[in-house]
């Protein structure tokens, strides 16, 4: 039966007495009157020795008694009629033992699947390949954005499958995405002061330190599968469909994963062909991608062409926003980028238009708060230009125009750490000249980001209580570097009064209950309250046995802490390892399933950043010196892994910023820099100074209060590093990254009065 209870939600100075509904079962969420012992104190994680001593294993490290090694045979032209693969000499090779063609009539970028080989080893599958004949009738292809969207552009799909209806129009263009809300052209016309800009970003590669990779045991009607994912119950489910096995036969393991940042949550064509090849030889088979496959076929961030309209009174107020995007996600969607204008700031009159354009080059895949890096670059530049249109500061103009609570108090902390008012340049391009001859200068930005997830409903974990006290937590999902392994002891410890390094965590192996890919930062605030849940009844079992084994009353009041279980007034008490041994059974198991949300203080997550960089005008190099990230994630269970998560989202939005870009060759149709050679990725001497300012807010979405974190702070990175960069020279880089032949043509327009 549903309860209701009093929590105490928001952050201090802004704390709220709430009604919540509990569901049936449930813990109170824990609020800001919550005296905790684990939550909220950095705990080590968990498999962090294992990980620098080198006893990990990832995918790549799995060996199975008789394991073929399997290459993937893949498209040479951008655009061709795929008339015949010819594997017959492959076939002859000795020690391959296994091939696989797949149906494909069209090949539609280089590097696309066609078919696999399995062999005794790397070298013998390599050869094999080199044997294959594929005969194509190459067609007009079509790999740069501007040129996908020509009316005269050659199609991507046969018949135009994603294009705008209407003569005169690129068949490449999808079919728009629009989104309204007010009288957007009345809130222009009235606006006092205006803005009109276009912005682009560039195409970005996932890169993760481990490529794609699995490992397919298929023997019996059964697979054991080892794979690098952000969701083991995916592959499972698409091994299975691909083997004609229930999901039951199938077991898949990920206990460590090598990164993914949203590219992994599938099999992917590679693992499908694995788990056949498995199938034909009877013997397990590995398929791991190399680097050359990795940059050009698992997915990535699309480009962006974004114009943007921004209209505010003679108050500095927001009176009309108003964006229309292009991007390209190759031969595949997901280039939206409308939803920082859509729900950051208030303005009655707000209108977004989004298209996906297709282009012959590999398909995009999630990538780590998808759209929101690239529409907030443009949207922060494009409400600093409106700020200084309208003689407003822009963090003053930020927080007039934003009633979000958490992000105001986050931006005033902000600019207490880095000295916003003292040393700023008052006017863009008016700092101190620095270096030997004055070349260098010195400016400081300001951006805002947002993100959404309170976690979902589906989702479980156990608990077991054995007789000599051992504790376990297990669950099915995945932890692909964020620390849920760690997060899931501590919520457990929390519960029953224990360290967190006395519980044993078991993941990544789908034998174990039902959890959710990691991605959308859903895994904290999915997983993290169903793990109380089951401590939760775990610790129910244990009062009901210690007030029996003390001689207290049937409502008695018990503490668990420092490993004991006492009276309120601590005069009876036991240990719990004790008290575990008088438990009925050797192993008691406490499923905890993930119950809905609960009435939440926000529903999204807020985020600021400010930048300090340092511009050479002579060379147009831009270093960044320093980032404050300001950023909560409703009660923040584990400090340490949050400052991680911190550390690790800036410096990918700093890398996106001034390095990273895939580029294509336009004549031959292939990716000119996929390796990590020619893709520039930061590396360790550019790393500015990072202060990770954390801002716990007492959430009461769930019963931990936890909302998701992994994605939120690259958001607004992009945005506070160019609008340092602007501060800085006093000329807009409008397109990313931020390279020295761009900061230099800025320098050069604003000379002449333009921007570029």
């Amino acid at each position: 039966m549903a309860k209701r209870v009093k929590a105490k939600l928001g952050f201090p100075g802004h704390i709220e007495s709430v009604e919540i509904e509990l569901p049936p079962g449930e813990p109170a969420p824990w609020d800001a009157d919550s005296k905790l012992a684990v939550i909220g104190k950095d705990a080590t994680r968990h498999d962090a020795l294992a990980k620098v001593t080198g006893k990990a294993r990832y995918t790549t490290d799995i060996k199975r008694p008789g394991m073929l090694y399997a290459r993937v045979l893949r498209a040479a032209h951008a655009a061709a009629e795929v008339q015949q693969i010819d594997v017959a000499k492959a076939k002859k090779l000795a020690g391959v033992k296994g091939v696989v063609v797949l149906p494909v009539r069209n090949a539609r970028f280089v590097g696309q699947p066609l078919a696999a080989i399995a062999a005794t080893s790397e070298d013998v599958a390599a050869r094999a390949l080199a044997l294959c004949k594929v005969s194509y009738k190459t067609r007009p292809f079509v790999v740069q954005l501007d040129d996908a969207m020509k009316a005269a552009a050659p199609a991507v799909h046969a018949g135009g499958a994603g294009a705008s209806a209407g003569a005169g129009k690129s068949a490449n263009i999808r079919k728009s995405k629009s989104r309204r809300r007010g009288d957007v052209a009345k809130g222009l016309r009235a606006a006092k002061h205006k803005v009109e800009a276009t912005f682009r970003t560039q195409v970005v590669l996932h890169s993760s330190l481990e490529p794609h990779g699995i490992v397919v045991d298929y023997k019996d009607g059964k697979a054991d599968v080892w794979c690098s994912t952000q969701a083991t119950f995916a592959v499972r489910d698409e091994i299975a469909k691909a083997l004609e096995i229930p999901v039951a036969r199938v077991r898949v393991h990920a206990e460590y994963v090598g990164g993914g940042f949203g590219s992994k949550f599938h099999a992917g064509t590679h693992g499908l062909l694995a788990a056949k090849l498995s199938r034909q030889t009877g013997a397990p088979v590995r398929l791991c991608l190399d680097r050359e496959e990795e940059q050009t076929a698992t997915g990535n961030r699309p480009d962006s062409l974004q114009r943007l309209t921004l209209g505010a009174d003679a108050r500095g107020q927001l009176s009309a926003m108003k964006t229309v995007s292009y991007g390209t996600g190759g031969i595949a969607g997901g280039a939206g980028t409308a939803s920082p204008l859509y729900n950051l700031y208030d303005c009655k009159s707000k209108a977004a238009v989004e298209h996906d354009v297709y282009t012959n080059a590999g398909p995009a895949a999630p990538f780590r708060a998808p759209g929101h890096p690239q529409g907030a670059f443009a949207l922060e530049q494009a409400i600093d230009m409106l700020a200084e249109r309208a003689g407003v500061d822009p963090i003053a103009f930020r927080i007039n125009n934003d009633k979000n609570p958490v992000r105001q108090a986050e931006l005033r902390r902000g600019a207490e750490r880095i000295g916003w008012d003292a040393r700023r340049n008052k006017k863009a391009g008016g700092g101190a000249k620095l270096g030997a001859h004055g070349e260098l200068r010195r400016g400081i930005g300001v951006a805002n980001g947002l993100w959404y997830n309170t976690g979902r409903a589906r989702g479980e974990i156990h608990v077991k209580l054995h007789h000599d006290g051992m504790v376990e937590v297990i669950s099915g999902g995945q932890d692909i570097g964020t620390g849920a392994r760690t997060l899931l002891a501590m919520v457990v410890a929390e519960e029953l009064g224990l360290s967190p390094s006395a519980i044993r965590t078991h993941i990544g192996d789908t034998s174990g209950p039902y959890a959710p890919g990691s991605g959308g930062s859903t895994t904290t605030p999915t997983m993290s309250p169903a793990a109380r849940k089951a401590g939760y009844r775990a610790r129910l079992r244990l009062e009901a046995l210690a007030r029996k084994v003390l001689g207290l009353g049937d409502d008695a009041a018990l503490v668990f802490a420092d490993g004991k279980v006492q009276s309120k007034d601590g005069g009876k008490q036991i240990s719990f390892k004790k008290l575990c041994a008088r438990l009925p059974e050797q192993t008691m198991t406490f499923s905890g399933p993930r119950a809905p949300n609960y009435k939440a203080y926000r529903e999204t997550t807020a985020g600021v950043q400010l930048a300090e960089v340092e511009v050479d005008i002579e060379t147009g190099v831009v270093r960044v010196v320093k980032i404050v990230a300001v950023q909560d994630a409703g009660r923040l269970l584990n400090p340490l892994t949050a400052r991680s998560q911190v550390n690790g989202a800036v410096l990918q939005g700093m890398s996106m910023a001034l390095f990273e870009e895939r580029v294509m060759d336009s004549q031959q149709g292939h990716v000119t820099n996929a390796n990590l050679e020619q893709y520039k990725i930061a590396g360790a001497v550019d790393v500015p100074e990072i202060d990770v300012q954390l801002f716990d807010v007492y959430n009461g979405s769930n019963s931990t209060g936890a909302l998701g974190l992994g994605e939120p702070p690259i958001v607004a990175t992009p945005g506070a590093i160019a609008n340092a960069v602007y501060n800085a020279i006093g000329a807009r880089v409008m397109a990313l990254p931020i390279t020295p032949a761009r900061v230099l043509a800025a320098l050069a327009a604003a000379k002449k009065g333009g921007a570029r």
